[in-house]
């Protein structure tokens, strides 16, 4: 089944201790680390390209374009939103957001190319 632009998915996180720059090493204050923002920004790509991939295909991550704009503090929550924005062959760009109840956290591109799960794993391998 072809991939078409449009494909999206938004879900909520509440931001814990664990998600903090302090805890991550990316920082020393106790507010949503960027990595972390990363992290949930991959995860809604994966998820909206969920139930569209042919079987023994899957993405991987290749690309980011990321910019963490403001802090979130332990307790909020973000809203994180990924939509499918290109599709160049196997070159799956999307545009993603973070935003909270103060407004726009973080935004930019991740780019994910569609691989053989099989092809993929046996190239990762140690090539016995």
């Amino acid at each position: 089944m072809p991939l078409e632009p449009g494909l999206s998915a938004t879900f909520d996180h509440a931001v814990t201790a664990a998600d903090t720059a302090e805890v991550l090493g990316s920082g020393d204050v106790p507010v949503l680390g960027t990595p972390k923002v990363l992290a949930l920004c991959e995860q809604a790509t994966v998820q909206a390209l969920a139930g569209n991939l042919e079987e023994g295909s899957t993405t991987v991550g290749s690309g980011v374009q990321l910019d963490h704009l403001a802090p979130t503090l332990t307790g909020k929550s973000v809203k994180v939103e990924a939509t499918l924005a290109k599709v160049e062959g196997r070159r799956l760009v999307f545009v993603v957001k973070v935003n909270d109840d103060r407004g726009l956290v973080a935004a930019g591109k991740i780019t994910r190319a569609l691989v053989d799960r099989a092809r993929f794993l046996d190239k990762a391998g140690d090539g016995s």
